[in-house]
């Protein structure tokens, strides 16, 4: 084995390392802190970036179940480039309990080695073990927030995790049954060779798989976990199961069903078709009955979830660099709405016995909080893709890519659940702007407030406002990467 193969691996070995590390310097150095843990972690993040830029493109290794080509590197920019973002939130004015234990910054370490290595290989066995990996820290994770419902939400989507990577391995094993092959290149050339006419293994295994990642990507109806998972994790951790693990579900699909998709018989096509569709409107229409930001939230997740998966629908390399675009895009505006919530976050339920964020504690926060109200505002009208805001450049770029490939009907759905999002979207600002100020001094808005937070939310605020200034060169980034792929 060449050193080729070592070099393709150090990504993800770092962050193995990295856990590790964390786990030793608890063990053998004597009252290391939530500082130390954090600090070790961030620093490996760092220098798994790092690592990763310097892989070369289609660097096959390890029996060629590795592929670090431009739809990997891609992806696990994202992944760890949010991780790294996610992480400083640990440093919190408010000391919860998980975050002064080693374990929560070593498994957060092996859930993203594990969602970087599941978009790494086109090995369907690896993903499949990648995405065990990825979602057990990620169950443990949940499970650690202090809070009455924390261990329920770890519950409940341990569940469907387990049903979903069932449904996963039953469709990889139709796959295998019709092909020879779990390699998702060796599939596709002998699915070439055979012809797809009335091939019903195909057929179901796509059906098995669509199903299977639909529980990642929260799609309809495989959606039910999201919001009281949400409900019961902590802010960060909230934020960060709406970027990362989708983005990896959404990269293994690119590599599937970008082939199996556009083929003669077209039933996954209209599979695809379907699901985009009923994420999208599903996921809006719930949103609007919601009495929590958070799980308002977690609803308009799933609908951006939709919105893009009709990337798979139209096909093109525009629309896969759009997919990447609007992730980004959406990461940025996302973690910084749910860093204002961890800002936020109070002990005690002080205005709901339920919720920790309803709508009405943001009453009148523009006259007790005017930055953070100005601020939480602007992640809003982002959201609900308001010009010049960032996400409204994701929303046209994929709209308008909808109509360039002829798919009007499709452009026609993704306007009017964009308009529809504007209303709940608003809802929120029209609380903070237009109501008699809740019951607090204004500090409960900074409550959980330090330098740290307030950077990280700096960070978000400055990309989602001046995204106009840095989409192109990223897109042209996202088309040069994907396009050596052959994405």
């Amino acid at each position: 084995m060449d050193l080729h193969a070592f070099v393709s691996l150090l990504p993800m070995a770092i962050l193995v390392v990295g856990g590790i590390v964390v786990l030793g310097v608890d063990l053998f150095v004597k009252n290391a802190g939530r500082n130390a843990f954090a600090g070790i972690a961030i620093a490996t993040l760092v220098a798994s970036i790092v690592a990763l830029l310097c892989v070369e493109f289609q660097e096959r290794s390890f029996f060629d179940a590795l592929l670090i080509d431009g739809l990997a590197k891609v992806s696990m920019l994202v992944i760890i480039g949010a991780s790294l973002l996610f992480m400083p939130l640990a440093f919190a004015g408010i000391r919860f309990l998980e975050y002064q234990f080693a374990e929560f910054y070593a498994l957060f370490l092996f859930m993203a080695a594990g969602f970087a290595g599941m978009v790494s290989s086109d090995n369907l066995i690896v993903i499949v073990i990648c995405l065990e990996i990825g979602s057990l820290a990620l169950y443990a994770l949940i499970s650690m927030h202090r809070r009455d419902k924390a261990l329920e939400a770890a519950l409940k989507y341990f569940v469907m995790g387990a049903l979903a990577v069932g449904l996963l391995a039953f469709g990889v094993m139709l796959l295998y049954a019709a092909t020879g092959s779990v390699e998702i290149g060796k599939i596709q050339s002998a699915l070439v060779a055979e012809g797809f006419n009335n091939n019903a293994l195909v057929l179901a295994a796509s059906a098995f798989i669509v199903a299977g990642l639909g529980f990642k990507l929260s799609v309809v109806p495989f959606h039910t976990w999201t919001p009281d998972v949400y409900e019961g994790s902590s802010a960060p951790m909230a934020g960060y199961m709406s970027i990362v693990p989708k983005i990896a579900g959404f990269a293994v699909a690119m590599r599937l069903f970008d082939f199996l998709a556009h083929n003669p018989d077209q039933i996954v096509y209209g599979l695809l078709y379907l699901a985009a569709v009923i994420t999208l409107t599903i996921g809006n229409l719930l949103a609007l009955v919601q009495d929590d930001v958070k799980r308002m939230l977690a609803y308009s997740s799933i609908s951006h979830a939709g919105f893009v998966m009709t990337a798979f629908v139209m096909g093109t390399s525009e629309a896969h660099a759009g997919l990447f675009l609007y992730w980004t895009l959406f990461l940025f505006t996302n973690l910084g709405a749910f860093a204002m919530l961890w800002i936020s976050r109070h002990p005690s339920k002080t205005w709901d016995i339920r919720f920790d964020h309803p709508y009405g504690k943001f009453s009148g926060m523009v006259r007790l909080s005017p930055m953070g109200a100005v601020i939480m505002g602007v992640f809003m009208l982002s959201l609900a893709g308001i010009p010049p805001f960032a996400l409204f450049f994701g929303k046209i770029y994929l709209i308008g890519e909808a109509i360039a490939s002829d798919h009007l009907y499709l452009a026609f759905i993704m306007l009017i659940n964009s308009a529809i999002a504007v209303y709940y979207y608003l809802k929120l600002i029209v609380y903070m702007f237009l109501k008699d100020p809740a019951d607090n001094d204004g500090t409960v808005y900074y409550q959980n407030g330090t330098t740290a937070l307030k950077v990280v939310l700096g960070v978000a605020a400055a990309m989602t406002i001046g995204a106009f200034f840095w989409i192109e060169p990223i897109l042209e980034f996202l088309s040069a990467s994907l396009a050596a792929g052959g994405y």
